[in-house]
């Protein structure tokens, strides 16, 4: 079963060859790489992918920067087999992973999203254990098991304990639903709401399959810490929890509202803020935790 592995690009190209080499060295050998570069202002890229010589990597260029959201949503249209990944350009996929995911697609016909065990890694490629995955694990289901509907909502709505750039998806399932326009920080964990409304399942399987790589210079972690980035989650937060109720998912709804986990998050970044004087950043996470 094909796996159609889309790779939006935008950042280090060290950590962009290592994630493409991990895809070359899969166990099994039937995907096809799509790249779209965002516009990454090196010009020996181009001639790097060309070298690699192989006919399931295909590579692109967009003529102007079109940002996360709208890469994303452009890499979908490139989709023409049963089975999509949308893959981190700094992530590491284990050599296990397109034999892993075809495995539990074809054992789960009921699921429409795959998340297999997850390996944290930093930018120097050693394991990381942050707040956030031990935050994480906390929000983790144990064992093995299938989540849908509400229940599917209010697990990840608690906490997101998902990790977006190693979930399998069905290409009717994250194709027929797109990426909602006008978010990048949480529109991940947006379309994962919007299968959950539409009677999806996550398949969740502690098999490692991936390493997924957290680093301090990430685009997110800079929008953490200056608080903006909880702009996006509280509109985000607040619409769930209008199309939670909506649906009489009060469950769901309530959590939303409650957004306890963002809160915290929001509240172990003040000291950090504080401590380089970052002051627009210690008004824009206080305010998180109120609202």
């Amino acid at each position: 079963m094909t796996v159609d592995i889309l790779f939006p690009y935008y950042g280090d190209v060290a950590l962009m060859k290592q994630a493409v080499r991990s895809v070359l060295t899969q166990s099994d050998p039937d995907w096809r790489l799509i790249v779209v570069d965002d516009g990454y202002p090196d010009d020996s890229i181009p001639g790097w992918f060309a070298s690699l010589g192989d006919e399931r990597v295909t590579y692109m260029r967009n003529e102007k920067n079109l940002g996360a959201n709208g890469n994303y949503r452009k890499c979908l249209t490139f989709v023409e087999n049963d089975l999509v990944v949308v893959m981190g350009a700094d992530d590491v996929m284990m050599p296990n992973y397109v034999e892993w995911f075809a495995n539990a697609a074809e054992e789960h016909p009921e699921a429409s999203i795959f998340q297999p065990g997850v390996f944290v890694i930093d930018e120097n490629n050693a394991p990381s254990n942050t707040l956030v995955e031990k935050t994480k694990a906390f929000y983790r289901p144990n064992g093995t098991t299938v989540l849908k509907g509400e229940d599917l909502a209010v697990s990840i709505l608690r906490g997101d304990w998902l990790y977006f750039p190693s979930l399998g998806w069905r290409a009717e399932t994250i194709v027929g639903l797109g990426f909602r326009e006008g978010l990048d920080v949480v529109q991940d964990m947006c379309l994962v709401m919007d299968v959950a409304m539409t009677g999806g399942a996550l398949f969740y399987d502690e098999t490692a399959a991936f390493l997924y790589r957290r680093h301090k210079a990430s685009d997110s972690s800079w929008r953490a810490l200056d608080g903006t980035r909880f702009d996006e989650e509280r509109r985000f937060f607040e619409m769930m929890a209008e199309e939670m109720g909506a649906k009489g998912w009060q469950r769901a709804a309530a959590v939303a509202k409650r957004h306890l986990s963002s809160r915290l998050h929001a509240a172990t970044l003040l000291p950090k803020a504080a401590k380089i004087k970052n002051w627009g950043g210690v008004k824009n996470l206080a305010s998180h935790l109120v609202k």
